[in-house]
């Protein structure tokens, strides 16, 4: 069984220079490849793989064009598995499951340092405190004791390093023996209305509540907003010092614009950080129930973003994350995780008497059955609804 760990790592000066050198070069190699296979579709050839386009890179370009060779300085598995992603992302979009691939650029940080284990001789060695990574040495971790340390039964295959608002992290791939939670049928199963007032109502009265109406994530958009407008005012300062031709000021310039960047890049990362804790909470004290299964209904996020008035709600919830959140804990044996279709009239029906309410506004928050006369919150009765659903799809077997 595979299970990640991402953990802060506290490197030295001299490792942080590699590792942003790393992750500088292989942002470099990924946008010549994606740059390259766009010039050939455009001349009328066919695409070109991340093997073929490697052999190329390293065989003919980089010793036709010797100030290139930088490129070779670098953690070889690094750019690979960069050209990898690319590759990944192109047959993604082939295949409609995705957008076009676009150019990665510095300031969104998507770029990562990748080290793998070569053979089956090599080790990537963990202990207690620190872990060490190929091209590296040993680097310190902040969070002692997270990272399983080797022996027979956990061995880390792969990893990657990646710097968010300029902190980095570590997220290695340790295989671990299978264990299971098991399963006890004979518990009542639960089911879960995700929705964009509240995050989620159950079935058994629990209510979640929304974590972006709290008051430290508004404090945080409030703050976000705030430091957001100077780094655009910042910009354009800087386009006018260009139009102006002002060359002294411009390196002062760039590293205020820097730093500012900073700023709004450590704030977005308490928010995400913040919103990620309130799902781990949330997918927790369901598993904590031990119900026998879980069921919650197909959302077609997609299609509610294309809303201009409710996307920004819908993105800030993380429906999704949620979703992907209850698949893992159900893997790991926590429950069987039902998915109810969205075309499902969970919210139209009354669970008493099962009629169904065709003109239910979104509006109506109380559901009144004009047959049976029951009551309920509207959201709590389709969370009913969604328990006892009979035609339903498992998405996480055990």
């Amino acid at each position: 069984m595979l299970i990640a760990y991402k953990t802060e790592i506290n490197p030295t000066n001299e490792q942080k220079t590699k590792i942003n050198r790393t992750v500088g070069v292989v942002r470099f190699v990924e946008n010549k490849y994606l740059a390259h296979n766009i010039e050939v579709y455009e001349n009328g050839g066919s695409f070109v793989g991340y093997m073929d386009y490697s052999k190329w890179l390293n065989n003919t370009f980089v010793p036709m064009h010797p100030e290139f060779s930088w490129i070779k300085d670098v953690y070889a598995k690094a750019i690979k598995r960069g050209l990898q992603n690319v590759h990944t992302a192109f047959t993604k979009f082939f295949k409609g499951e995705s957008d076009f691939p676009q150019f990665k650029k510095k300031r969104n940080q998507d770029v990562s340092m990748y080290f793998v284990k070569n053979d089956a001789k090599t080790i990537i060695q963990v202990e207690r405190h620190r872990m060490k990574v190929p091209t590296l040495g040993w680097v310190k971790l902040k969070e002692k004791g997270y990272i399983p340390t080797h022996s027979p039964s956990a061995i880390v295959k792969s990893g990657t390093i990646s710097q968010k608002a300029d902190r980095y992290f570590v997220s290695v791939l340790v295989e671990v023996p299978d264990t299971k939670s098991e399963l006890n049928l004979d518990n009542e199963g639960l089911g879960a209305d995700l929705d964009i007032k509240e995050t989620a109502i159950r079935s058994d009265r629990v209510t979640h509540k929304n974590i972006s109406k709290s008051a430290k994530v508004r404090k945080l958009e409030r703050k976000l907003k705030k430091e957001q407008r100077k780094l655009s005012r910042k910009y354009e300062a800087e386009k006018l010092r260009i139009k102006n031709k002002e060359i002294k000021k411009g390196e002062a310039t760039r590293r205020n614009i820097q730093k500012q960047v900073l700023k709004v890049q450590r704030i977005h990362y308490s928010l995400t950080n913040l919103r990620n804790d309130f799902q781990n909470k949330i997918v927790a004290d369901i598993a904590k129930t031990k119900p026998s299964n879980v069921a919650i209904e197909d959302l077609n996020i997609k299609g509610i973003m294309k809303n201009k008035h409710l996307s920004k709600a819908v993105a800030q919830q993380k429906l999704y994350g949620l979703r992907t959140k209850l698949e893992w804990k159900a893997k790991q044996g926590y429950f069987e995780l039902r998915m109810v279709d969205r075309w499902y009239p969970s919210s139209k029906l009354c669970h008493n008497c099962g009629e169904k309410k065709v003109d239910l506004k979104l509006s109506d928050r109380t559901y009144q059955c004009e047959h049976c006369g029951y009551t309920a919150d509207r959201d709590f009765n389709a969370s009913l609804n969604l328990r006892d659903a009979k035609e339903y799809t498992v998405l996480a077997l055990l």
